[in-house]
Parts: structure tokens; sequence; C-alpha cells
């Protein structure tokens, strides 16, 4: 009967094990992944405003790896969530130079759930926060 249990118990610890390499090599990187495909055009992928769009921009991109830096270094979380979002921008105010990635997230909920009940609200929060924690870790010391 120990055999049977010591078996049992050793063949879920190499299961466990097994399951924690795959998570670790599961990882996705959401901030990441939203970074290079909606910013890393303009901001380059380092965040120094030098992406390969930059040239034919109105105004230079921000460099982003500075943000924190700039601002007594503490990075402007609720500024940068509004500049992202785009929600707040006061109407009769003109174009902005950069485009508003909340709406986008919106749609995209939309097209990613039809018609199961979602919040696209809380999408675009997720995918934003996840920039935003990336866009983080750019910052120089």
């Amino acid at each position: 009967m120990k055999r049977v249990v010591m078996s049992v118990l050793m063949g879920a610890g190499v299961a466990l094990a097994a399951s924690a390499v795959q998570a670790q090599q599961a990882k996705v990187d959401v901030g990441k992944i939203e970074y290079v495909s909606n910013c890393a055009s303009c901001h380059g992928m380092s965040g120094k405003g030098d992406g390969p769009n930059a040239p034919w921009l109105n105004r230079k991109a921000t460099d982003l790896t500075t943000l924190a830096k700039n601002n007594g270094g503490v990075l402007p979380i609720s500024r940068l969530y509004d500049s992202i979002d785009g929600e707040k921008l006061p109407p009769g105010h003109g174009a902005r130079d950069m485009p508003t990635w909340g709406f986008d997230y919106r749609v995209k909920a939309a097209e990613y759930y039809g018609e199961s009940m979602y919040d696209p609200a809380v999408y675009a929060r997720s995918k934003i926060l996840a920039l935003i924690e990336y866009i983080s870790r750019l910052q120089v010391k």
C-alpha cells in the first residue's frame, strides 16, 4: 500500500513540476505585444520616439523612456492612461497627434467576444494597464 501511495505522490510531483515548466515557457507578455502592435511604429522598439513612422509625424513622438524621470521619478500613470485611452479628450480641442486606443480596444472586444456577455470597458482597461506596465519597464533609471 505504501508503494502505491508513494508512486502516486511521485507521479503527481513529476506532473506538477512538468506543468510548472510549461507554465513558465507559456508566459505571454500582453503589454509588450500591445506595445509592439500599437506603439512601436512611432515610439520605436526602445520607446525613444525613433520608430519607423517617426520621420513622417507632424510632431516628434514622445520619448517614453523618460516619462518617470521628467515627472520627479514617478511614472504619471493616470495621465498616461488618459492619453492612451483617449476617452477623456475634451471636445472642440482639435485633432490629437496620437491615435486613441481605448475605442479601438472596445471594438476589438466586440470582435473577440461576439454575442457573449462581456464588458468592453474592462477589456480595454486591461489592455491599457498591461501596456502601461510594459512602458514602466522601459523607464531609464
